[in-house]
């Protein structure tokens, strides 16, 4: 059984730093008593009520988006198209609705389950993508407003682990997918990783 070692600290710094830092970390999940998991190589910022492509856009807040006001530390899922789930960690204090979203995985555990999840063998796609990823994991809307500090939750199986390894650079770089704020430098990745969405 893994324990998740991220402190609530970490959540504290300003949300583009914690987009930067969390490359390299170990996002995992036991859903199906089978670990799986992989390491962060591409995240995006979401900057809250300023933001026009986030969905705490003039802060409007709703049922759906209230966890992304919660406090730091917490998982945000939401659905994309009525068909894809996207996961993203609450990078700031209550209120604000300020978010990192997992863009990409290189996936280290469970590869097997990930390939029965995803229906391909291409590791390099397995995990290439917000859309992916969550279905690669086994994410659902129903891990919506889980904790990933301090605690391993055993109620959900997902946890989230400090880099080990940090021998690598990190590419910033404009968000893409969307079509509103496209021009902010706030997407990060690992810089010649096979498994990022896209360069």
């Amino acid at each position: 059984m893994k324990v998740a070692r991220v402190r609530r600290s970490f959540f504290e710094g300003e949300p583009l730093e914690v987009g930067r830092s969390l490359i390299g970390m170990e996002l995992g999940s036991d859903l199906s008593k089978s670990g799986c998991g992989g390491l962060i190589v591409e995240t995006e910022v979401y900057m809250g009520p300023e933001d026009r492509a986030s969905h705490a856009w003039k802060a409007r807040r709703t049922a759906r988006t209230e966890v992304l006001f919660g406090p730091r530390g917490y998982s945000y899922v939401f659905q994309i198209y009525g068909m894809h789930y996207c996961f993203n960690v609450v990078s700031s204090p209550e209120g604000v609705g300020e978010a990192v979203l997992i863009r990409a995985l290189e996936p280290t555990e469970g590869i097997e389950l990930m390939e029965k999840r995803r229906h391909t063998y291409v590791r390099r796609s397995l995990c290439s993508g917000p859309g992916k990823l969550v279905r690669a994991m086994g994410i659902t809307r129903a891990l919506n407003g889980t904790s990933l500090i301090d605690t391993y939750s055993a109620s959900t199986r997902l946890y989230l682990l400090p880099a080990t390894d940090t021998a690598f650079d990190i590419i910033t770089t404009t968000r893409i997918g969307i079509t509103q704020g496209a021009d902010l430098p706030y997407r990060f990745y690992v810089k010649g990783s096979l498994y990022i969405s896209r360069k």
